[in-house]
């Protein structure tokens, strides 16, 4: 932080500043906060110096970085938490690793070697860390660094660039009520029951949340009125639109197109009310942003247990629903196992009013 300089004649007039004023005047040390995008047990990891010395940390779960120093090892607390920090792996190593890792799946997937897969002579990737180890030692401070082989050869493979690499997400906490979240986003398998839930919410309450009016390229039935259930729009128009990013989804259906105008979303906005997705979930990478400021909500399958599946379909439905928590679950604020659906909604509303009354940890790309 530079102080600015007074004028001369000013300055004269006035005494040096003690100590206590050049302390008060010294920046305040800046606090980095992440939210963690993976689990991690130091307890299976074998790159880490000394297990004792990791913290243990969960998919969602924020840290407060304490220090950035080493450069494979960060010093992190769990927020809240009392206690000395521990150590986390820093996101290049943990990039590094889950290259390496797909790189060797991608070789186990092929029958020749040598096709772009790490193999046990791969230099910077031999076996299971592809490092060389130090000895171990349990002083945090006092702790030898390792010695990393080309530890970014895997950086330059095909595999790494197709990865979507997610380690921590920069997050800040923003106070009640200066933030508000815009809109909940509702993920799940197909069939869960994501519908059911939303119309419920709205039918309960309609001045609180709404559902943007899709639009369509389908002619209006003799009931129907524009605006009201659908927005009935030309496939020219439809398309320029689409061309121009103006929809959220769209998709085709016995002929005719259909969409989600993101103007849809922002009206629902402006009116004061909260918009209510259920989409699909690479929607994300447009909803999740300062101007939408979406909750996500992952509503879970049911568990199988106790519950007879006379067709399969509950396995499939849980199968989609572990690929989805798989590929997407760091964007996850909250997952409902969907067990019992007046549960579901009951815990749903009970979350939404938490959101609504307390302070919320948002991405720093919001505020910055």
């Amino acid at each position: 932080m530079e102080i600015r300089q007074e004028d001369s004649a000013a300055s004269a007039a006035v005494s040096p500043p003690d100590e206590l004023s050049i302390a008060q005047i010294r920046p305040l040390p800046v606090l980095i906060f992440v939210r963690a995008q993976f689990d991690y047990d130091p307890l299976e990891d074998e790159l880490i110096p000394c297990a004792q010395a990791g913290i243990a940390f969960k998919t969602g779960d924020i840290l407060q970085i304490i220090s950035k120093d080493d450069h494979h090892w960060w010093q992190a607390r769990k927020d809240n938490a009392a206690g000395s920090a521990g150590l986390i792996p820093s996101p290049e190593l943990q990039e590094w690793r889950i290259a390496c890792m797909a790189m060797e799946k991608n070789k186990q997937e092929q029958d020749a070697e040598g096709e772009g897969g790490c193999s046990s002579h791969t230099e910077g990737c031999d076996g299971s860390t592809g490092m060389v180890l130090p000895s171990v030692n349990c002083s945090i401070f006092g702790r030898k660094k390792k010695q990393y082989k080309d530890k970014y050869l895997a950086k330059h493979n095909a595999v790494f660039d197709q990865l979507d690499l997610v380690t921590y997400e920069e997050v800040v906490k923003l106070p009640y009520p200066a933030f508000q979240r815009k809109t909940l986003v509702l993920l799940g398998a197909h069939g869960v029951g994501r519908r059911h839930i939303k119309n419920t919410i709205i039918a309960k309450h309609p001045d609180k949340y709404a559902y943007p009016i899709p639009h369509t390229t389908r002619p209006p039935r003799t009931d129907e009125e524009n605006g009201r259930n659908y927005y009935f729009v030309s496939h020219d128009e439809m398309m320029a639109d689409i061309a121009a990013n103006e929809y959220l989804e769209y998709g085709t259906h016995e002929d005719a197109m259909y969409g989600t105008k993101l103007e849809t979303i922002r009206k629902i906005h402006e009116e004061g009310r909260m918009a209510i997705l259920d989409v699909e979930p690479q929607a994300l990478k447009v909803l999740r942003t300062a101007e939408f400021a979406p909750y996500v909500v992952f509503i879970a399958a049911p568990v199988l247990q106790n519950i007879t599946d006379y067709d399969g379909s509950l396995e499939r439905l849980a199968k989609e629903s572990d690929m989805l928590k798989q590929a997407y679950g760091h964007f996850f604020d909250l997952t409902i196992v969907n067990n019992d659906i007046e549960e579901t909604i009951a815990q749903l509303e009970a979350a939404i009013e938490r959101v609504h009354t307390t302070p919320q940890w948002v991405p720093v790309s919001w505020v910055y």
